[in-house]
């Protein structure tokens, strides 16, 4: 399984919890450019953000990390919250660039833009309820909400190219439950 997170981690912690060593972790690469930027006087905001851009739009995983440590290197000195934000997770910002997919599917799996695009829908369907009766009444609304954002769902870009994800994954699963066995 692919899990697409903002980085929080107790949500990596439950997915490693329920789904083993097994689940690959991709963290949002839009969450983490806003964390690094967060440690940054605004001057140098646009040049890291487009250093962190271009390092994510390597087909290459390695030369994709390399960079990325490379500018952390860079930021050590004057900023090290912004090197430190880099380097945390650096490995799961590149976990669909090591999957091999195309250029489409990286579009929709770097992100968490698309859950984040429902939720927002489905909230904004039941903010004016003023009273709240019960729990299924809640349900009955967050339901509603998904319904009117599914209106709204596109194909997932790349939506062609999904056997490649689905054989990279199992390429994964049989790796990792090669390794188990072999331990």
């Amino acid at each position: 399984m692919l899990f697409v997170i903002d980085g929080g981690k107790e949500i990596r912690s439950a997915i490693k919890e329920v789904y083993g060593e097994g689940a690959l972790v991709q963290r949002c690469r839009k969450h983490k450019e806003r964390n690094v930027s967060e440690h940054l006087p605004k001057a140098e905001r646009t040049f890291v953000a487009r250093k962190l851009r271009a390092a994510w739009s390597r087909t290459d995983a390695g030369e994709a990390e390399r960079e990325l440590r490379q500018l952390a290197r860079h930021l050590d000195a004057k900023h090290p919250g912004a090197a430190g934000s880099i380097l945390e997770g650096l490995e799961e910002t590149l976990t669909v660039t090591r999957l091999g997919l195309t250029p489409s599917l990286l579009r929709t799996f770097k992100s968490t833009n698309p859950i984040e695009s429902m939720i927002s829908i489905a909230r904004d369907t039941h903010r004016n309820v003023k009273r709240w009766r019960d729990g299924r009444m809640a349900l009955r609304w967050i339901a509603a909400g998904m319904l009117e954002a599914e209106r709204q769902f596109r194909r997932v870009n790349g939506y062609r190219d999904l056997h490649i994800l689905k054989r990279a994954l199992e390429r994964h699963r049989e790796v990792v439950e090669g390794v188990t066995q072999v331990a």
